[in-house]
């Protein structure tokens, strides 16, 4: 199976697990990026069993809307049962490095207002530490330079993501050359730099249930 295949069939297995979860009054959390996009596009089949959805980014929302799946505000729905959202790295205790599309913020609030969180993803972003892949930072940008140079002290290369701004009209650091051991530490300790507004680590709010695919299929697992 390609990968492409990989994130059809872990979509297909969330869009199983939250059967029950499609009411007429539920509001489903959607997240951003290749994977969370299969997820729409089969959520769109369903779109007359639930009353819309909650978007994580810009992208996300255009992609619901233009399959007519009603758009929500958050602030209007206050918590939702289930969100859905893929990963750029995860490990064995459903902890993940998020933000490779640039929209972690959005992606962590949601998240944080969710019941349950399931993570789609295909077999090659598990790891057993976080940390190969780049770990994205939101900065105001008159704060980068000195965001930068306190990555630095944490042993945390930073790379700007140049021409990127986020939803939210800020932009990223890239952090290079550290592994997480303590990716809760690592989380608390980067949002509390001034001018940060928050960091990809998802240790503190990791995945209720992760949906993995691989050649022998989708395998589910919990915390």
């Amino acid at each position: 199976m390609t990968q492409d295949d990989l994130k059809r069939a872990v979509a297909a297995a969330a869009l199983d697990d939250i059967d029950a979860l499609l009411t007429p009054d539920a509001v489903i959390g959607v997240g951003t990026g290749s994977t969370a996009n299969h997820f729409i596009d089969l959520l769109a089949t369903r779109r007359q069993d639930f009353r819309g959805a909650v978007a994580s980014s810009e992208a996300t929302a255009e992609r619901l809307k233009s399959h007519g799946i009603d758009v929500l505000e958050l602030n209007h729905v206050g918590t939702v049962p289930v969100y859905i959202d893929g990963a750029d790295e995860i490990d064995r205790q459903l902890r993940m490095i998020k933000g490779g599309g640039a929209a972690l913020t959005r992606e962590k609030i949601v998240a944080a207002c969710a019941e349950r969180f399931i993570c789609i993803a295909d077999a090659s972003k598990s790891v057993e530490t976080l940390g190969g892949f780049p770990l994205p930072v939101e900065v105001i940008p008159m704060a980068r330079s000195y965001v930068a140079r306190e990555m630095v002290k944490l042993g945390i290369t930073p790379v700007y993501r140049d021409g990127v701004l986020t939803d939210n009209g800020n932009r990223i650091l890239d952090g290079y050359d550290k592994l997480f051991d303590d990716p809760e530490g690592m989380e608390t300790t980067l949002d509390g730099i001034v001018g940060v507004v928050t960091n990809g680590l998802f240790a503190r709010r990791p995945a209720d249930v992760l949906l993995l695919g691989g050649d022998s299929g989708v395998t589910r697992f919990t915390r």
